[in-house]
């Protein structure tokens, strides 16, 4: 990475399935993730308790003495559902403010494999991104082809018009964690000359709600 400007990334927020999918070789990546990143001296913000790709990402982080943080609606806490947060745990009344403090407190974003719910948050923040509500990095850990369809998906809306060249350059991919970390690290953000234009009112950390209601 010599010559490349380098950003300073102190935690990653991960997305991924609380179901371990049909490969190990996706279990056997969360935990290599998580190696990595605690290696790398970067905290964990991840969406709580222990279930699948969650827990083994945030327990291999946690074995490297690294902060692991989970966001987790209370519904979900009901009867155990989801298991043990490692580290610490902030509970949150809806789904979307669990996004929402995701974005605040992480400097960059990954996507393990996982369902419905993962491809929500990874695409949630790609248009926030492209509407220039955040500016940090966004990646894909594409173990055994599982995200070709999707980023061939992707490709195909560039092709037809409905997403810009500049906003495909939103959406990293790497095949191993030590790359696409170090992709994020030297991502550069290139926003729409008219997207940057919206003013977005401030935070909620600013005592007033940040209106995200937008979608594309």
């Amino acid at each position: 990475m010599e010559g490349v400007s380098v950003r300073k990334i102190k935690k990653i927020c991960v997305f991924c399935g609380a179901n371990s999918g049909k490969d190990v070789a996706f279990v056997n990546a969360a935990f290599h993730l998580g190696e990595v990143l605690g290696k790398r001296k970067i905290d964990l913000v991840y969406g709580g308790g222990k279930l699948g790709l969650m827990g083994c990402v945030s327990t291999a982080v946690a074995q490297h003495e690294r902060q692991v943080l989970g966001i987790i609606p209370s519904a979900f806490t009901i009867n155990n559902l989801v298991g043990e947060t490692y580290g610490k745990e902030i509970k949150v009344a809806t789904m979307q403010e669990r996004l929402v403090m995701m974005m605040e407190l992480s400097d960059a974003f990954i996507a393990l494999p996982g369902g419905f719910g993962t491809l929500e948050e990874l695409f949630q923040m790609i248009s926030w991104a492209q509407l220039n509500i955040h500016n940090k990095p966004i990646g894909v850990l594409n173990i055994n082809g599982f995200f070709n369809g999707l980023l061939s998906f992707v490709d195909h809306a560039v092709k037809q018009e409905f997403i810009t060249p500049r906003a495909r350059k939103i959406l990293i991919s790497a095949t191993t964690a030590d790359e696409l970390v170090d992709k994020l690290q030297a991502f550069r953000f290139e926003p729409d000359p008219a997207l940057s234009k919206l003013k977005w009112s401030p935070s909620s950390s600013q005592k007033e709600k940040l209106d995200l209601t937008l979608r594309l």
